[in-house]
């Protein structure tokens, strides 16, 4: 039997679906996983349609998924079914050969950072936060100690590792840009300082684009600091689109208020560029479709790309039984939003590092199009 090829437009539906429901497979199955930590988490990374995208499969909710994946072939070819009947081709990619490398004191290079998507680097500098520890102030969906706990990352990764292996990630598997992330170090700099080392040290030895994640910081000043020491993008990641929602979801992290993003906002994009400064929205915490797609329309006017994704329930978090948003929720956000950002002329294939670039945790650059 011929399985079909997956179209553009059928592969487009197919993700929404796909990263919303979640997918059964082996866990032992593909070469590219991400479980617990700080960024996407408790995903596998498939090709489907010509895209790269992460999709849910550690998820109480992928166990009941209608979504089934067969197991690879020796190229990472899979039949996708739904209700066992047969959809067509999407592929495993293999894990990437940096991932075979080590430090000189016996780090495994994937313990530094991590292959996202198709061709982007990342990295959580700090694997701690100041907040994670108290369920009182800890976001109630992350899981940035899991991924330590486990031992499948290290506590900080040095600004000469970093460069390693990012170096390495160039040279032996094409990386085309890295993020830098961080676990709040403190409510000053809020790890502006870390990111501006590690990413002075990267650039000195590889020209890799580069994105760097934190909160906004109290002295506006960084931003300048940061686009010198080599940072190409930033994101400032609001997570929900209302002020109510994130002091239920966050109440730490809430404490830094959506008026405060938007002032932080408006003093990064002259600094780094329109479309240059992303931030992360979380569907499906409790804001409506009306409430993500109003704050997008400020966002979009600032030139903050508001990168949208459905929220993923990570297991061991308070969060791990939230009903994830549906496909129908996401794309009544996804294609008025996919709209407004081609009126504006503001999309994905624009940005030069980051998340919005990378795309693969949300199928909205799709809508873009």
């Amino acid at each position: 039997m011929t399985v079909p090829t997956l179209g553009t437009l059928s592969g487009r539906k197919l993700i929404t679906d796909l990263q919303s429901f979640g997918l059964q497979i082996g866990e032992d199955i593909g070469g590219i996983a991400r479980k617990g930590g700080a960024g996407p988490s408790d995903h596998k990374t498939i090709t489907i349609a010509g895209q790269t995208v992460m999709v849910p499969v550690y998820t109480s909710g992928a166990r009941r998924s209608p979504f089934q994946a067969s197991p690879p072939d020796r190229s990472g070819a899979s039949t996708l079914l739904r209700d066992g009947q047969t959809l067509g081709t999407i592929h495993f990619p293999a894990a990437p050969r940096f991932y075979g490398l080590s430090t000189v004191d016996g780090i495994p290079y994937w313990k530094i950072a991590l292959l996202h998507g198709r061709d982007t680097l990342a990295t959580t500098v700090h694997q701690t936060c100041i907040r994670y520890a108290d369920r009182r102030t800890s976001c109630q969906f992350c899981a940035i100690g899991q991924s330590l706990e486990a031992d499948r990352t290290i506590a900080y990764k040095t600004p000469a590792q970093l460069a390693e292996v990012a170096k390495a990630a160039v040279e032996l598997d094409g990386v085309r840009d890295m993020v830098l992330t961080t676990g709040t170090p403190n409510v000053v700099d809020r790890g502006a300082a870390v990111l501006a080392e590690s990413a002075r040290a990267i650039r000195a030895v590889v020209n890799l684009p580069l994105q760097v994640q934190c909160e906004p910081p109290r002295d506006h000043g960084w931003f300048q600091r940061l686009r010198e020491a080599g940072a190409d993008s930033l994101g400032m990641h609001l997570e929900a689109a209302t002020q109510a929602v994130r002091e239920k979801i966050m109440p730490g992290k809430a404490t830094v208020s959506v008026d405060r993003y938007m002032d932080a906002f408006a003093s990064a994009v002259p600094i780094f560029g329109r479309g240059q400064v992303n931030t992360y929205i979380l569907a499906g915490l409790g804001d409506s479709a009306a409430d993500i797609l109003a704050l997008a329309e400020r966002l979009i006017a600032l030139g903050v790309y508001p990168f949208v994704v459905p929220f993923v329930p990570i297991s061991g978090t308070p969060l791990e039984t939230h009903v994830p948003p549906s496909a129908e929720f996401m794309k009544s956000v996804l294609a008025p939003l996919g709209r407004m950002l081609r009126e504006a002329n503001m999309k994905s294939t624009d940005i030069r590092a980051g998340c919005g670039r990378c795309g693969a945790c949300s199928s909205l650059s799709a809508y873009e199009q």
